[in-house]
């Protein structure tokens, strides 16, 4: 099941599988949901009610299932940037560290970047560590504004 949600970057592609979230980005070609177009299955219905949340600045956190396909290490770095705390950053080498890995922050990287399921499983928290804001699927800006949004509206 694929699904337009429209937000305040844009429109985000939700797509489920066998009562899992798979995917959640930022297509190029994806066109807005129209007026009246409600999800019709329960995962995606709970996924647009928590964003909208999100984006209201009322939830932190998400409980939406989740079932992302990848390796195993992508796995582990994916748990990881679920441990990022709301409304915080950490940098590929702090992370290589959390997952036991210490001397794999650019691997952590490529993970990070092959994540399919943006904002829920927060990859935008990732940041150089100069401070910068290095790499992000959705575009630097997307990560810039879901950084200030969540600074904006920590409890």
């Amino acid at each position: 099941m694929e699904y337009s949600y429209n937000s305040p970057l844009g429109v985000i592609r939700l797509v489920s599988e066998g009562g899992f979230l798979t995917r959640l980005d930022f297509p190029d070609d994806a066109r807005p949901a129209g007026a009246g177009d409600k999800p019709s299955c329960p995962v995606i219905e709970l996924c647009a009610e928590q964003l909208d949340g999100y984006f209201a600045g009322v939830l932190t956190a998400f409980t939406v299932p989740v079932k992302p396909k990848g390796t195993a290490f992508q796995a582990d770095v994916w748990r990881g940037l679920t441990a990022i705390p709301y409304g915080q950053t950490r940098s590929y080498k702090e992370l290589a560290a959390h997952i036991g890995r210490p001397g794999a922050a650019r691997a952590v990287g490529g993970a990070n970047h092959a994540n399919p399921i943006y904002i829920i499983i927060p990859c935008h928290r990732v940041i150089g560590a100069d401070g910068s804001l290095s790499g992000y699927g959705g575009g630097i800006w997307r990560k810039e504004w879901l950084l200030n949004h969540e600074k904006s509206t920590r409890p």
